[in-house]
């Protein structure tokens, strides 16, 4: 195992989408990323994700990492498949690193090595199918993705970029993700009662205020009452949270 120690900053940075790293040391160029990008061959058979650094005169060097599993990532994949989700990994990682996860996890549907644009592209495919997409990612490259999407979460981790551009941002494991969705559905029902209690009162209230038969002071109190109970229902989701 080599270490490397401090060295010369590279000047003219610059970032290629989907691809890595250029810059310049001493007038020579340097790139970080992919294996084409930098100029290098690699194998099908060098499994997880990898990236390559070479520059002008330096021969490409290999960085091979290893993808740990969230140790609830199993059994909360499984929950959301309970829930009738379909679930789809877009990976801009390499084939086999991004098929060993997917087995791993009992996901049929799964891609490898997409670009930025391709997660964009795929999620309007998705949406011109009907489909209400939930996206859920933490790197730089998602962020275009997690802005398509109908509805995006990012953990607590994830870069600023990928936060920003998501509806919701969740702490803790993936559990926390199926937490958000039931804390949403019941959510949505509270709305909707509360819709149906605001209009069945201002049906009957309505009609006899303009008629009437009820004073101010009554009115104000009717109205105060009304405001009260659509408050205390909602208040629900607190105790129903706690449980």
């Amino acid at each position: 195992m080599l270490a490397a120690g401090p060295g010369p900053l590279a000047e003219r940075t610059t970032e290629r989408a989907g691809l890595g790293l250029e810059g310049y040391i001493d007038g020579k160029r340097f790139r970080l990323g992919a294996a084409d990008w930098v100029g290098a061959e690699e194998s099908e058979a060098i499994g997880g994700p990898s990236l390559w650094f070479a520059g002008e005169g330096t021969p490409p060097t290999h960085f091979r990492f290893e993808d740990q599993l969230h140790a609830d990532a199993v059994q909360s994949l499984e929950a959301l498949k309970q829930l009738g989700l379909d679930i789809e990994i877009l990976s801009g990682d390499r084939r086999d690193a991004v098929a060993q996860v997917a087995r791993r996890l009992s996901i049929q549907d799964w891609r490898a090595t997409v670009t930025p644009n391709g997660k964009a592209a795929r999620l309007e495919t998705l949406h011109e199918a009907g489909k209400h997409v939930l996206m859920v990612g933490d790197g730089l490259n998602d962020a275009g993705a997690l802005a398509l999407a109908h509805a995006s979460l990012a953990p607590g981790g994830a870069m600023d970029i990928s936060q920003s551009a998501s509806d919701a941002v969740y702490a803790g494991g993936l559990s926390s993700i199926k937490t958000v969705l039931s804390v949403s559905k019941r959510t949505k029902s509270v709305m909707l009662q509360n819709f149906g209690l605001a209009a069945a009162y201002n049906s009957i209230a309505v009609p006899i205020a303009v008629t009437g038969h009820v004073t101010p002071l009554i009115a104000a109190i009717a109205m105060s009452a009304s405001s009260l109970i659509v408050t205390l229902n909602a208040l629900r989701l607190n105790r129903r949270g706690s449980e």
